[in-house]
Formats: structure tokens, sequence, C-alpha cells
């Protein structure tokens, strides 16, 4: 029987938290154009700006949350693909990064150096966007096409609304939600609202009114990243019993002074301690693994900003990371992925 090798691929960490480890890693990141979608000389000239002063700032906020054992999230991955080996009894079980290492093009040239003629690739991202999704795909597919491998691709699909994901979602945040709280804020990775424009199909859809997110579906909902995120946030809302004065949505991790999609964390962090909320949970679902946008900027920045705004207390609920609910589900999930034809 044909062995199926399974590859994990998150987003990827600076090697270290030394300056020119970051700036390395900031400059592959951002220059790749399914992230910045500027023609190269703009790109280029926008990313070299960036890397005059990001790279200092974003290492000493690596190293404030760097573990013995190195990045968070590359930590975490590692464990992610440990506790799934058991369970992918059909070949390998393999882990890359899409910047930084290990890459998918090492990753992928030792599988079929090995004999592996299948692979099913898992994008671990629950929501679909270029600047995730795409771009780890087709990078998977620019190394089977320049290396002549004989690969043959079953891609993962974006599972939003998969059951098995927002049950295990469910499951992982409920002993945080039964602890008490005022509010739960949904924080998701945010997007230029042009990355949103350029993906949908119709033209005519995505930010035109205020329940476009609510409305979209078919090819719609199928690439646009906020709907599906609130798609998410809805379903896990259901699942935990949640009111719809107990939780709101919002977006982070803005870069640069282009409009990008709302409403902004920083900004529902301090109306909602104005508001009165006192004790504020917070979740990432558009992360799987703890990194530095959830441990840093939330669960650090964000939590001293809530403090200063009048909360008390801001508890960052982990992400899926190696929950064993989360675990069973991405073996199925991945099990049911489609092989490219």
């Amino acid at each position: 029987m044909t062995e199926q090798a399974l590859l994990l691929v998150n987003l990827g960490s600076p090697a270290s938290t030394e300056v020119a480890d970051v700036r390395r890693y900031l400059n592959q990141f951002l220059m790749d154009p399914y992230v910045v979608d500027l023609p190269w000389p703009l790109r280029r000239l926008l990313v070299s700006l960036i890397l005059i002063k990001r790279p200092e700032q974003s290492a000493h906020a690596y190293s404030s949350i760097w573990w013995p054992e190195g990045s968070p999230l590359v930590v975490l991955s590692r464990r992610l693909q440990e506790a799934v080996r058991p369970f992918w009894p059909q070949g390998p079980v393999e882990l890359a990064m899409r910047y930084g290492e290990p890459s998918i093009e090492s990753t992928l040239t030792r599988l079929a150096g090995q004999g592996i003629t299948q692979v099913t690739l898992a994008p671990l991202y629950p929501q679909f966007a270029d600047s995730t999704t795409t771009t780890v795909i087709q990078e998977a597919r620019r190394v089977i096409r320049e290396h002549g491998l004989k690969l043959q691709l079953s891609i993962l699909q974006p599972f939003y609304d998969q059951p098995e994901y927002l049950d295990a979602l469910t499951a992982s945040a409920r002993p945080y939600l039964e602890q008490g709280f005022d509010h739960l804020l949904l924080s998701f990775h945010g997007l230029p609202e042009r990355h949103l424009h350029k993906s949908d199909p119709t033209g005519a859809h995505c930010l035109k009114g205020d329940d476009c997110c609510q409305r979209a579906e078919g090819e719609v909902l199928a690439s646009c990243y906020r709907a599906q995120c609130m798609r998410t946030a809805a379903g896990f809302a259901e699942r935990a019993g949640l009111r719809d004065d107990q939780w709101s949505v919002s977006f982070q991790s803005r870069l640069g002074r282009a409009k990008w999609i709302e409403p902004y964390t920083e900004t529902r962090l301090d109306e909602l301690a104005q508001q009165g909320v006192k004790k504020l949970l917070v979740m990432c679902p558009a992360f799987v693994a703890d990194c530095i946008e959830t441990l840093e900027e939330i669960g650090d920045r964000g939590r001293e900003q809530f403090v200063e705004a009048g909360g008390e207390e801001l508890l960052l609920v982990p992400c899926l990371n190696t929950h064993e609910d989360w675990v069973q589900a991405l073996v199925a999930l991945c099990r049911r992925a489609p092989q490219e034809l």
C-alpha cells in the first residue's frame, strides 16, 4: 500500500531572538506577494523601510515570550506533530513552516527522496486567506514543479465551520468559561481590506453593507476571511451556550497605514473597559498554536492596555495547541482532504 505522508504547515518564526535573525525572517515574510500584495519595486521599498526599525522592536517582543526550547509557535507545532503521529499510521507525519525552518522545500524534497509519492498538505489555518492558505499551497506546488518531484497532493481545506474543529475549540475553552467572566472577546488576526476586495469573486459583495458577512454564501463565503471568522465565532458561541451580549469579535495585528478590517482589537479593549467589563476573556481562533500574536500582543500588551483603561483582569484563553480533542479533529479533517486533480 502506498504511504501517504502528512505535512503540517504553520506560519513560522525567527531562528532566534537576535535582531539579525528577526530581520531575516521578517524580510522573507513581508516579501511574500501574498502577504504584501504590491508590485515588487513598491514591495521592496516598503519592506526595506519597515526593516529599519521593526526587527529590533520585534526582537524585543519575541524575547519576552521565548521559551527555553525555542519559539513557542515552533515548539507547540512540534508537539502537535508528535501527538498526531500515533493516529496517522498510513505514513510519516512531518512539520514545515512557510517562513523560516524547517522549510516546505526541504521537507517535500526529503519526502520525495524517501520514495513518498502522496502527501496530505495541511495548512494549519482554520479560515481562508491568500496570505496564509494560498501561499502555503502555492509554495508546495512551486517546489514540486521546480524540483520535478513525483508527489501527489491532497490539501486540507479551511475548516472554520467544521463540527470537529468547533467542538474542539469549545472543549478547549470550557474550563476558562466556567471560571466566570464579564465578556468574551474573540480576537482574530486582521487583514487589509483590499485583501477582501481582491478575493471577492463577484467584486460586489465584501464590505458592501454592515451585514455582508452574515449574507455571504457559496463562492463568496469560500474566499472571504472575515465572513469565515464570523461563522467560527457564531458556531463557537452557540456550542458554548453564550448569549449574544456575552461575546464580540475583533481583529488584531495591524501593520502599516492601510485600512484593515474592523473592529480593531485595541479599540475594543478600551471600549469594553469603559463599558464596565472587569474580567475579560480573550480567545484567538485564527491561530491553532500560541505565538507572538497571542502571548505577547494579547497576553502582555493587551492585558496592560485593558487594565490601564479601567479593566481589572484579562485572561488569555490558550490556543488549541495539543488539546486531545484538537488532535483527533485534525486527523479526521486531514483524512477527508481532497486530492488535487
